[in-house]
């Protein structure tokens, strides 16, 4: 496996509760993992591309993740943090949104 620092991923759209990105810089297969809250969010999806280097990565929105206040959810090779995604939700910033406004 290539080293992490030599790696990216790069997301390329959130849709139908799934993050979705490509990882560049290595062929290899490459255990990425997600994490919210310091728990890992299974069903973490990695392919590789057809007719291109890298790889496709899938991550599943957990539903735990959709909670109220901004939400962040890393993405992870071992202990390196490739990228990250976040969702903010729930009245209370609403509210502070319209006031910003």
């Amino acid at each position: 496996m290539a080293k992490t620092d030599q790696i990216t991923l790069t997301q390329t759209s959130i849709a139908d509760g799934w993050w979705e990105g490509v990882l560049s810089g290595t062929d290899d297969e490459v255990p990425v993992e997600a994490w919210h809250q310091d728990r890992r969010i299974e069903g973490v999806e990695v392919a590789k591309l057809v007719g291109k280097s890298g790889r496709a990565v899938r991550v599943p929105i957990a539903a735990s993740v959709l909670s109220e206040g901004v939400q962040t959810v890393l993405l992870k090779v071992g202990d390196d943090v490739l990228a990250s995604f976040t969702i903010v939700a729930g009245v209370p910033l609403e509210e502070d949104l319209r006031a910003e406004i």
